[in-house]
C-alpha cells in the first residue's frame, strides 16, 4: 500500500445498534502505524448506591456529528502524526456491560494515540450534545457530564 492510498480518515457514527470493538478498531488500522489506542465506555450496574438497569442516550445528531468532526480536527492539529480516528456512540437503550462509546486512534507511536484518545473522550463529554438517562429499579435520572460547559453555567 502506498502512503497516498492510506490518507488520514475520520470515522464518525451515531447508531442505535450494538457497537463492535473489533469493527471500530479495524477502521483505524494502518500499515504506517505501530499503535492503535482504544477507549470503550460501558454501562455499569450502579451509581451512587443505586442499581442501574440500563442507560438511554439521546442526541441532537447533526450537531453531535459536527462537534465530533471538530474534535477530530483538533486532534490532528495537536498530534499531526495521528493517522485515523474513529468515534462511534450508541443511541437509545444500552444494557449493562455493553459499550456506549468506542474511540479508536492510530498513530506511528503509542504516546500520540493514547493522548489523542484521552483528549477525544474528555472533549466529547464536554462539548457534544449527547444526553444520558440512567434507569434505576424504581426511578430514572438525566445526567449532565461534569465536563460539559453548559452544565457549569449559572442556572
Amino acid at each position: 500500500m502506498e502512503e497516498s492510498e492510506d490518507v488520514p480518515k475520520d470515522f464518525i457514527k451515531l447508531k442505535s445498534e450494538k457497537l463492535s470493538v473489533d469493527d471500530v478498531s479495524e477502521l483505524v488500522v494502518s500499515p504506517y502505524c505501530g499503535a492503535v489506542s482504544l477507549f470503550i465506555g460501558t454501562t455499569r450496574n450502579n451509581f451512587e448506591g443505586k442499581k442501574v438497569i440500563h442507560l438511554e442516550y439521546e442526541a441532537y445528531t447533526s450537531m453531535a456529528e459536527t462537534e465530533i468532526k471538530k474534535i477530530c480536527r483538533d486532534v490532528r492539529q495537536k498530534w499531526p502524526s495521528v493517522k485515523h480516528i474513529a468515534v462511534h456512540h450508541r443511541l437509545g437503550v444500552v444494557p449493562i456491560t455493553e459499550a456506549s462509546v468506542i474511540i479508536a486512534v492510530s498513530s506511528p507511536h503509542r504516546a500520540e494515540s493514547l493522548e489523542a484518545v484521552m483528549y477525544c473522550i474528555n472533549t466529547l463529554k464536554a462539548s457534544v450534545p449527547i444526553w444520558k438517562k440512567e434507569i434505576y429499579e424504581d426511578e430514572y435520572s438525566w445526567k449532565e457530564n461534569k465536563e460539559c460547559f453548559w452544565a457549569n453555567s449559572e442556572k
